[in-house]
């Protein structure tokens, strides 16, 4: 079987973008990021993930771009907000999914893996720049140029299943790859223990995928 990486962030995307692989019949090497987000509640969905799906390895790399800030997930004079609103939201964060598809492609290199897959999703997230078809398609011509790999003509494939669904199509392909959404964390203002605001704009996407796919929402919700 080949081997892949996955990135895996604890949110249901890349949860379920992980069994999509796993179904594939990939070897899967799960790689998390501590990147100075709000809260680490996520990281340890990820690796509650990993250890359920059965990947070979799961790192969680430190990589603090958090200290830039400019994000409302990465700097708290920053205030999350309760919706998207118009234009780039204030919770992108700058160069995110460059930086993370960078170092899973040198892991990948490293691996001798044929494939990295993410849950990025560009109708949900249809502000951020960095989840749109078009920006895969650049990355991919750039490893290909870049990397040991492409220049020996052994493409490593940057797979993205989920891009263009809708949550609710997340949900239901979800439900047959069996993820365990409860262990999953989408909440930009998650506590501690995990639990969601259920105020947030992840957590209204959340929430309105599982109820227009018509499956009970797991999520556990702040009081």
């Amino acid at each position: 079987m080949s081997r892949c990486i996955v990135l895996l962030s604890g949110g249901m995307d890349s949860a379920t973008a992980l069994s999509v692989a796993k179904e594939a019949g990939h070897d899967c090497y799960a790689l998390s990021f501590d990147y100075g987000q709000r809260h680490n509640a996520e990281l340890e969905a990820a690796r509650n993930i990993a250890t359920l799906v059965g990947v070979i390895e799961h790192r969680t790399l430190t990589i603090d771009i958090g200290q830039l800030g400019g994000s409302a997930l990465t700097d708290d004079s920053i205030e999350v907000p309760l919706a998207g609103g118009e234009g780039i939201p204030v919770t992108y964060v700058p160069a995110r999914n460059t930086v993370f598809l960078s170092l899973g492609l040198a892991w990948a290199e490293v691996l001798d893996a044929d494939s990295i897959y993410t849950g990025i999703n560009a109708v949900d997230y249809s502000g951020y720049p960095d989840c749109r078809l078009e920006y895969i398609n650049a990355f991919q011509m750039m490893a290909d140029l870049a990397t040991k790999r492409g220049v020996e003509g052994r493409s490593i494939q940057i797979c993205t299943p989920l891009v263009d669904m809708s949550k609710a199509d997340i949900v239901t392909l979800g439900e047959r790859l069996n993820v365990d959404f409860a262990q999953t964390i989408s909440c930009y203002s998650a506590a501690a223990d995990g639990s969601a605001c259920g105020q947030c704009d992840a957590c209204e996407l959340r929430r309105e995928g599982f109820t227009t796919a018509g499956v009970t929402d797991p999520t556990r919700y702040q009081a």
